[in-house]
């Protein structure tokens, strides 16, 4: 049956690249990948043999994840790879390593084990974290069921035995974007941290992992949803670090955050389908306290994540896409005019990421099996940090990925959740072990 989908999906020649994942790969370098990982710890040591059989019975059901990515004269496009793999491989300790398109037989994403832990890392052109996650507990349920469980599917586990849906695959940007304003875009440069460069490609993460309730008792004696608490905390990091530099001029500080449009207009894409936002504050204005910071990121929150202002920005990025000049503008022409767009206009306007995939649920057979989730936004484009939340049952991580030796901002970052009264377990890369 995998080979009949393998073949039925093989029937579209390629895929056009999604609003979003256009801008990926201009972005790409020697030394930088838009590359995010996703983690299941299980509860016992995985067997990599089972786990590649996984992957062979699993891959074919994604058909938008099994392949391979092509230059066009305008634009580049994705074609169905039929290559031998991927192949699972050993973990290493700096994950998401940039993805040379050439290389893995040109397959876009990765599948690593490491003791009790399966890592599916994908590039950011395929899709967003959501899209990732279906293929990750997909392929988990498939080797759980090879260990002889009785797996049901439903949530992020779909059937393997099922054709893919055509809205699983579709561009649902182009199905939503019709605001009739088209939103503005011009911000003003964020503070950015500076710090001491890494050797080429070393990751430095650090990760909190707490009790959800306690979170969200804490986020809830501020009035808060632990999302915007967690916001508030970062800026609140951010500014304090900025403070500490003792600067000329001070500068907004400023976090971008993707929102998963999937809560606000009904897709089953597996592709990409987020809009930014930026919650910030502007210490030129006077001194913040915590919580005026985080009265500030809930209103915030409250006023532009909504359906209205989402689609007004979805249509306005829709729109550059779409120009009848754009269109006929040769592929390395608008590879030169992205890239110095966002480096010198886009990239300075936040001062670090953070993204909240919320609360995980899998097939209640499966939950004996699993002990948590991780979520990493990879290497920061520039010297900044970036934050990713998870959570599954009463644990919650939150992991911190950065090129620069300091941790000033995750200390920050940390401390003032202890000091909430939130217990926090700190793990890092730098001494990998499954606690």
């Amino acid at each position: 049956m995998a080979t009949e989908i393998a073949r039925t999906a093989s029937r579209k020649s390629w895929y056009k690249l999604d609003l979003s994942a256009n801008v990926y790969p201009t972005l790409q370098r020697k030394n930088f990948s838009s590359v995010y990982r996703l983690s299941v710890l299980l509860k016992e040591d995985i067997q990599p043999a089972l786990l590649q059989k996984a992957v062979n019975m699993t891959l074919p059901r994604f058909p938008s994840f099994k392949v391979a990515l092509r230059k066009g004269l305008f634009w580049r496009y994705l074609e169905p790879n039929n290559r031998p793999g991927p192949f699972v491989q050993s973990d290493i300790s700096n994950p998401c390593m940039p993805l040379h398109f050439k290389g893995n037989n040109r397959y876009l994403i990765r599948i690593y084990y490491y003791g009790r832990r399966i890592s599916f890392e994908s590039h950011h052109s395929l899709a967003d974290g959501s899209g990732g996650m279906y293929v990750l507990q997909t392929i988990t349920a498939e080797y759980l069921k090879l260990l002889g469980h009785e797996i049901s599917t439903g949530g992020y586990v779909l059937d393997i035995h099922e054709l893919p849906a055509a809205e699983e695959l579709e561009d649902a940007y182009i199905r939503y974007a019709n605001s009739k304003v088209h939103r503005g875009r011009s911000q003003e440069r964020a503070y950015r941290v500076r710090g001491t460069a890494e050797p080429f490609y070393t990751l430095n993460i650090i990760c909190g992992v707490m009790s959800t309730t306690q979170v969200i008792k804490t986020a809830k004696s501020y009035g808060a949803s632990i999302t915007e608490y967690l916001n508030a905390v970062l800026l609140y990091s951010l500014m304090l670090k900025q403070k500490s530099e003792h600067p000329f001029r001070e500068r907004p500080v400023k976090i971008a955050m993707p929102v998963n449009l999937r809560r606000f207009f009904p897709s089953i894409t597996l592709r990409n389908f987020i809009s930014m936002i930026y919650p910030s504050i502007d210490p030129r204005l006077g001194e913040y306290t915590f919580e005026e910071i985080l009265l500030q990121v809930h209103h915030y929150m409250r006023y532009y994540i909504n359906d209205k202002f989402l689609n007004g920005d979805i249509t306005t990025n829709l729109a550059t896409q779409t120009n009848p000049v754009s269109r006929i503008i040769p592929l390395f022409l608008k590879d030169f005019i992205i890239k110095t767009f966002y480096t010198r206009v886009q990239d300075r306007q936040s001062s670090a990421g953070l993204t909240n995939m919320g609360m995980i649920k899998v097939p209640p057979e499966m939950e004996p099996y699993v002990e948590r989730f991780d979520i990493y936004m990879g290497q920061p484009f520039s010297a900044r940090t970036n934050c990713a939340i998870v959570s599954y049952q009463d644990l919650l991580t939150i992991n911190f990925a950065s090129s620069i030796i300091e941790s000033d901002v995750e200390e920050y970052f940390f401390r003032k959740l202890v000091q909430d009264g939130i217990h926090v377990k700190i793990e890092s890369n730098k001494h990998m072990e499954d606690k």
